[in-house]
């Protein structure tokens, strides 16, 4: 099953406003190449944007996926999009 490509662009608003919120950074600082360092979010941060994202899409991350080798921004919400459109699937 695949997914339109505006559900799509709408999950990956959905994590961007997630991790806005919890990690609370400015919605403008959210580019794809910018760095989790960049960022300035700690591994505490990353947790609790999971779990927000856990919540809110009723889906279970794992800690140790492919999240964290994730270099960049663009790379942490593909790979959480993908995971969230696999449990979906499997569900």
């Amino acid at each position: 099953m695949t997914s339109a490509p505006n559900d799509q662009q709408s999950m990956v608003n959905d994590i961007l406003d997630v991790i806005a919120t919890e990690g609370m950074i400015s919605r403008e600082k959210l580019q794809d190449d910018a760095t989790i360092e960049s960022l300035g979010l700690k591994s505490i941060d990353i947790v609790m944007i999971l779990t927000a994202i856990e919540e809110k899409f009723d889906v279970y991350i794992p800690m140790d996926g492919s999240f964290q080798e994730a270099k960049d921004l663009k790379g942490l919400v593909e790979a959480i999009s993908a995971h969230i459109l696999k449990e979906k699937t499997e569900k």
